[in-house]
């Protein structure tokens, strides 16, 4: 196995230079890219079918905060009637 000499070295090291030279511009371009996406989603305009969908989720949520809210007052009022005293002590 022959060495490589001084210039092929630094052929190689130039090589991987200008790589990481093409790979820090492209990966700058994708940040900057990602940092005005995130802008516009932050101000709500970005993907309004991505706002819908938390609309939808977000009333979805409530709906069964109110269901469970109505089963839970009913369960508390069939102890009461059960039970009037350990009703007290609930509330």
């Amino acid at each position: 196995m022959v060495g490589l000499s001084g210039l092929e070295k630094f052929s190689h090291l130039e090589d991987k230079i200008y790589r990481t030279i093409e790979l820090t511009k492209t990966l700058r371009q994708e940040k900057e890219s990602l940092e005005k996406e995130l802008s516009l989603a932050r101000r709500g305009m970005g993907v309004p079918k991505e706002t819908e969908r938390l609309e939808r989720q977000v009333e979805q949520l409530l709906a069964e905060r109110d269901m469970i809210r109505m089963k839970v007052e009913a369960m508390l009022d069939a102890v009461a009637a059960l039970d009037p005293e350990l009703a007290e002590e609930l509330k």
